[in-house]
């Protein structure tokens, strides 16, 4: 192909694209600012000799860079070039005779370039250039031409970037008559020759699935049958890769897959598990007997193997992965359609007995590396189930106690009979895991589920008895408050023995147990055990020179965490232990300056901080100054970047002292306020990526999200502390009343914009309690002024007019409310009322065609609308509030019971859900 830019150009890209790919950082970044510095003066010259490099080079590998580096720079911010609309690109500066010289070029490279793996990257480029352009009103016929024709060449690698990009980008097809889409699809789909062809015919066929409305989905439901058909030829090796690329029209579209359910589960049933029969009835020796074939310990016996292994090894890996990948099909249908499954009889019990057996596999000889590891990385642990235990936590959240407890508990009583440890491990697990999704079921039951699970407390093996702790802690939480106050004695009898266990890491895990039992508890439950509760935990914290160990880091640390807890839930009655704790507390303090021990110490200044306002100013009052003293020095000692957790947990103990000593903290202010104002005015750090390929070069404790169309970082641990230091001053406020007054117009004036700080919904929150909260202050100090409730009202009415959260927008009633009991509703000027009228008129109306949508939706989707129609009764609750302070009679008050009868709320308890199937 004739060259379209001068060869002095060529020559220079050729030498900065050499440089960018060597090893030394100085070559490579002054390559960089090269690259940067030409696109900056002639972008169409660079970029079309970029494209004419991917063709010409004569290596692999930099046809393949050019490629990639294409496609990153084109649509990569211009700099300084910004409209209405968002961002310009580079692309975007491009004249029309370099765009389609650009064009021209790629569908060159698609057409001719002879090597498959450069060829996928040129697919890559084309299909974000004809994505990009399509939405810029810019057609590419001349690529969808070529991708026919591609589909119907004699090469096999042609025939599969044709589909790729049908894949990558559906547009392209979109527009065409559906039958002629369709017939392209299955011959792909059909294709004899190649796997690789038939894959991307798959992946063009969910991505066209996905992108189509609603008639040419009806046009196209016959589709779905050579789309299934590909899968029960395949070898695993290429089994797995159909499966996932599958997946995502489950969760998108999962009315397609329902006439198709028998034929699912008749195929997945044997990938999930190694037998398809019910088999006979499960006894204490096998739980899940069957053929010689069904599931047995050590997974595959001790022959599999060929002399080397490897053979084997490969193929058990494929068999894992495609058994993985089958449940998580099932699953991920499951949960875009729940009745679905509960409609397709074997499919719950299907996946529920996969589920468990894939939770026994743990490896038999790890018990002394796990005993020696920390257990913050057990999420990390390779060898851990968590697929499978994940899987049957996410089949009981979709679809409740009903359709997931009687298929469960078929297995789980005699898994914790087994003789095999992993057996008994795995059913104490799986009822954790499902706890949170049956737990309304699951209560009826209760007390048989309670004396299954204590008597694991008692067995021999490390690993089980830290399982029956997680277990019970898992049942605290996800049935609080029931099951402590029906089984507290047989829980407790567990429990506290087990804080001395032998083995650290079963005596912490019970700690930590503990600590979700107290979070439900009352304190006459929790307090006729206190006394052996903190002596154990003591003796945790501080064992004594004659067990001659060394207490584990992680001991401690879960130790205060749950002495903290436990001062919490039995408030003043700790005040006894109160003299044997404390001291050890100022200690770690004092001495806890390590990185080592930078957690400890985060946890001991929590812990002192529950404990001072659990017995009170009287008690605490003796040591208050030494604690105080020692958080100054802390607070003013040089920071340490990576000492993550001091900010907020610092913050946090400031306000448990001040809750603690209630109008005594006020000469403390000026110490703790000028770091709290600065954390509540911080912004938002945040990072603009130009594509999802830069998002995995993001800095830990990063978040990413979607706005605007663009990829947006967001530094967590800043807008964290934020959060933290906008619910501290609300405790301040709340607690010192007008000697907050010093404090009250820089407060104000923090929270008024902190109403629309987007990036944390505990920021708002915290801001919308802290004006009401404000104005007290000021009125019992007579420094609030009218002007600042007259700002304070303004932003509180035009927030309601444009918030889109009807969870806030209930607050940000409550906040006007509670306002203007303070202050009395002449505050609220005639323009203000009316502005907030319009703003409820509008917010009424937005409610109103929203549930008008809702009432022509599937009858399969009401209980998830149901829900959101439950968030929205406690906006118009807050609103009709307001309203009738303003008038009792105003006349909106029947428009909000108009909206009301909109609502079809249906499926309050989970056995109404249940009933449908």
């Amino acid at each position: 192909m004739e060259a379209v830019v001068p060869h002095e150009i060529t020559a220079e890209l050729t030498q900065i694209l050499a440089n960018l790919v060597l090893g030394d950082n100085k070559i490579r970044s002054n390559a960089e600012q090269a690259v940067n510095d030409r696109l900056a003066q002639t972008p169409d010259l660079y970029l079309l000799a970029l494209a004419q490099f991917s063709i010409g080079a004569d290596t692999e590998v930099m046809r393949s860079f050019s490629l990639v580096l294409l496609r990153r720079l084109l649509f990569r911010a211009a700099p300084g070039q910004h409209t209405r609309e968002g961002r310009l690109t580079l692309y975007d500066q491009l004249p029309a005779h370099a765009l389609t010289t650009l064009e021209r070029l790629l569908l060159h490279s698609l057409s001719h370039e002879p090597l498959d793996a450069v060829r996928r990257k040129a697919v890559d480029t084309v299909c974000d250039v004809a994505t990009n352009s399509m939405s810029r009103g810019r057609p590419w016929h001349a690529l969808q031409a070529q991708t026919f024709t591609m589909t119907q060449t004699g090469e096999a690698g042609f025939r599969e970037c044709a589909y790729r990009l049908f894949a990558g980008c559906p547009n392209l097809v979109m527009d065409l008559q559906t039958d002629a889409v369709l017939t392209v699809f299955r011959k792909g789909l059909q294709d004899q020759q190649s796997v690789e062809v038939r894959l991307a015919a798959l992946r063009a066929s969910v991505s066209y699935l996905t992108a189509s409305d609603q008639r040419q989905l009806s046009q196209s439901l016959s589709l779905l049958y050579p789309m299934l058909d590909t899968l029960p030829s395949l070898p695993n090796i290429h089994l797995k890769s159909f499966l996932s690329s599958l997946t995502p029209l489950c969760s998108s579209h999962p009315n397609l897959f329902a006439p198709h359910m028998n034929a699912l589960l008749s195929f997945l049933r044997g990938l999930i598990m190694p037998s398809v029969d019910s088999g006979p009835t499960p006894t204490v020796a096998k739980p899940f007997p069957g053929t010689s074939s069904s599931f047995t310990f050590p997974p595959g016996g001790s022959d599999s193997r060929t002399a080397d292994g490897s053979d084997e090894a490969t193929e058990d890996e494929d068999k894992e992965s495609v058994r993985k990948a089958a449940l998580e099909f099932m699953v991920s249908l499951t949960e875009a359609k729940p009745t679905l499954a509960k409609r397709s009889e074997g499919w719950t019990a299907a996946m529920v007995r996969a589920s468990l057996e894939g939770m026994g596999e743990l490896p038999e000889d790890t018990l002394d590396s796990w005993l020696e590891a920390d257990p913050s990385d057990d999420a990390q642990d390779e060898n851990y189930p968590h697929v499978y235990e994940q899987s049957i936590d996410r089949v009981a959240c979709a679809l409740g106690g009903k359709a997931v407890l009687p298929p469960a508990f078929q297995y789980i009583p005699s898994m914790l009979a087994d003789y095999d440890w992993r057996l008994r491990h795995a059913g104490l697990m799986a009822i954790a895991a499902i706890a949170e999704g049956t737990s309304k079921v699951m209560q009826m039951e209760l007390g048989k589920v309670v004396d299954l699970v204590t008597p694991m407390f008692k067995d021999a093996h490390p690993r089980v008895r830290y399982a029956a702790c997680h277990c019970v802690g898992q049942l605290c939480t996800d049935l609080e408050e029931i099951i402590q106050d029906r089984y507290h004695e047989q829980l407790f009898a567990a429990l506290i023995p087990a804080l001395a266990a032998p083995e650290p890491r079963v005596h912490s895990h019970a700690a930590a147990a503990l600590i979700n039992f107290c979070e439900g508890v009352e304190r006459d439950t929790l307090v006729p055990y206190l006394d052996p509760i903190v002596e154990r935990l003591l003796k945790m914290l501080n064992p004594g020179a004659e067990d001659g160990k060394v207490v584990k880091g992680y001991v401690q640390e879960q130790a205060i965490t749950t002495l903290a807890m436990v001062a919490d839930a039995s408030e003043t009655t700790f005040a006894k232990h109160y003299t044997s704790i404390m001291p050890l507390l100022l200690n770690v303090l004092r001495n806890a300056n390590s990185s080592d021990h930078y957690k400890l110490r985060a946890k001991a200044m929590e812990c002192a901080g529950l404990i001072a306002m659990a017995v009170g100013r009287n008690v605490f009052r003796t040591d208050a100054n030494t604690l105080i003293e020692l958080l100054i020095k802390i607070q003013n000692s040089p920071v340490d970047p990576s000492d993550t957790m001091l900010p907020n947990f610092l913050i946090a103990t400031w306000a448990k002292i001040c809750q603690a000593l209630g109008t005594e903290f006020e000469p403390f202010l000026p110490v703790v306020m000028p770091p709290l104002l600065n954390a509540a005015s911080a912004k938002a750090d945040v990072s603009i990526y130009d594509d999802e390929e830069d998002v995995g070069e993001a800095r830990e404790g990063w978040e990413t999200i979607s706005m605007d169309g663009q990829i947006v970082g967001i530094r967590t641990s800043t807008i964290d502390e934020k959060c933290q230091a906008f619910d501290t001053l609300v405790v301040y406020c709340a607690t010192l009343g007008g000697r907050f007054a010093p404090y009250l117009t820089q407060s104000l004036e923090l929270s008024l914009p902190a109403l629309k700080f987007y990036f944390h919904d505990g920021v708002r929150e915290a801001a919308s309690r802290l004006i009401p909260l404000l104005f007290t202050c000021g009125k019992q100090s007579g420094t609030l002024t009218s002007q600042m409730v007259a700002a304070s009202f303004l932003q509180l009415v035009q927030s309601i007019r444009a918030e889109t959260d009807p969870s806030f927008l209930s607050s940000l009633y409550r906040a006007l409310a509670d306002g203007l009991r303070v202050v009395g509703i002449p505050a609220l000027t005639p323009d203000l009322q009316a502005a907030l009228i319009e703003a409820t008129k509008h917010q009424l109306q937005t409610f109103a065609d929203k549930r008008k949508r809702r009432a022509e939706s599937p009858e399969d989707d009401r209980e998830e609308l149901a829900l959101l129609e439950e968030v929205e009764e406690f906006a118009l609750e807050d609103m009709e509030k307001l309203l009738k302070m303003l008038d009792g009679q105003h006349p909106l008050l029947v428009a909000i019971s108009s909206v009301r009868d909109l609502g079809f709320n249906q499926w309050d308890s989970e056995d109404e859900r249940d009933s449908d199937g």
